[in-house]
């Protein structure tokens, strides 16, 4: 395919370079292509009418019609390349202004990988009360379970996931794609039961590839969420134990990786070099874990993506804590905040939920004991992994119990 550079297509359409990188950024210029910090256009690409005079507002523009109300077929905008670059929250926002419902929804999964809660909310229900566009419904229920999980609310959940199930689908993909945000949902708990056996072995394939980026997130997070119910004894699979599949995992995950930074899916790979530190981290490999968290860091603090960093200071432990401490005092102070409060609210409400007792007001230290030892691990090795005294493994084991009320063997029970 011959191409055209950006300020040749311009120049052609009789358009302002701004503007037809405007345009590129939005996803309305079919096949565009992004090579580095450069747009190049096919030559043979049809300039878009322009929705902001009277004859476009008419006649639409051209690229977004009545199946597509939403520049990607997906509810996860901000895990596709919409989001291209390390701070470019505001700018890609901004090239979204001809699709003003798009343009929202956009923000508002940025403010809640911010940790804006409050923001989110509003969105949620604007797009709920509104009742827009297919995928906009399935994103409105899926940013409201987030907000549940940061208010322990579990009546917001169950409205979230009512309203993920009640969107209109046309046809076989869109309900695929509703599971997937249904996926989505109850993997922020560990709850992976019911997840269908498409979704288990990763098949993918009726969904748009638009969602493709979201179902290699999601897909991620389960196998860690797998791993972690084996290890903990939750089920069974022959053959497998928890440790050895969190050993197992990043081999799943580094390709995906390296497919996020090809496509340029920023926060797609933010949450893919940060599920993969966490099995690096199970899986004694620190040298791993951490390489992952400060690229995820580079890619997350220009944006203040504080939420979504609070979201793993709850599995990571202090790793992650120190790592943004060392480059960003500032920053470590306020995910230091968000994850207080993003663990309590996760723990009231997962108790709520699975029926099992949760401790939300652990320190990182005695969290990580009870995990390892809920993964049935000797307290001498849980002595190695901590850096910590066989008999100070001891004793916060029987503080631990003391807390719970549980015996060593129902850890499980309360992470």
């Amino acid at each position: 395919m011959e191409y055209l550079k950006i300020d040749e297509a311009a120049a052609a359409w009789g358009i302002s370079t701004r503007r037809l990188q405007t345009l590129c950024a939005a996803g309305k210029i079919g096949g565009a292509t992004r090579f580095g910090r450069a747009w190049m256009i096919p030559k043979d690409a049809k300039k878009p009418v322009d929705g902001r005079t009277k004859a476009g507002r008419a006649g639409g523009f051209g690229i977004l019609d009545v199946d597509m109300p939403m520049p990607r077929k997906t509810p996860f905008l901000y895990m596709t390349n919409l989001y291209y670059a390390p701070g470019c929250a505001e700018e890609a926002v901004a090239a979204l202004a001809d699709n003003p419902e798009a343009q929202r929804l956009l923000a508002a999964e940025i403010a809640c990988a911010r940790g804006e809660i409050d923001k989110v909310y509003e969105s949620a229900n604007y797009f709920l009360n509104k009742h827009s566009g297919f995928y906009a419904v399935l994103a409105a229920g899926t940013l409201l379970a987030q907000c549940a999980i940061w208010r322990g609310d579990l009546n917001m959940w169950r409205k979230a996931k009512i309203h993920i199930s009640e969107a209109e689908a046309k046809d076989d993909r869109e309900r695929e794609i509703a599971t997937l945000c249904i996926c989505a949902v109850d993997s922020m708990l560990y709850d992976v039961k019911d997840f269908p056996d498409w979704f288990k072995i990763g098949c993918f394939e009726l969904l748009h590839k638009d969602s493709l980026p979201a179902a290699k997130v999601y897909y991620a997070k389960y196998i860690y969420a797998t791993g972690h119910g084996l290890a903990a004894k939750a089920f069974e699979l022959e053959g497998m134990s928890g440790l050895s599949l969190m050993g197992l995992l990043p081999a799943t995950i580094e390709p995906m990786i390296s497919q996020a930074m090809a496509d340029n899916t920023v926060i797609t790979e933010m949450y893919l070099r940060l599920t993969c530190a966490v099995a690096y981290h199970y899986s004694k490999n620190p040298a791993q874990a951490i390489r992952h968290i400060d690229r995820a860091l580079a890619l997350a603090l220009p944006d203040k993506l504080y939420g979504l960093l609070a979201e793993y200071c709850r599995i990571i432990g202090s790793l992650l804590e120190l790592r943004i401490k060392a480059v960003d005092e500032t920053a470590w102070n306020e995910v230091h905040r968000l994850s207080k409060t993003y663990v309590e609210n996760w723990a009231q409400l997962g108790s709520k939920i699975t029926g099992r007792q949760i401790i939300e007001n652990l320190s990182w230290q005695y969290r990580e004991v009870a995990r390892l030892a809920a993964f049935k691990l000797p307290d001498a090795e849980i002595a190695a992994r901590m850096n910590m005294s066989v008999s100070g493994v001891k004793q916060a084991i029987r503080i631990l119990k003391q807390k719970s009320g549980l015996e060593r063997d129902d850890f499980a029970a309360i992470l």
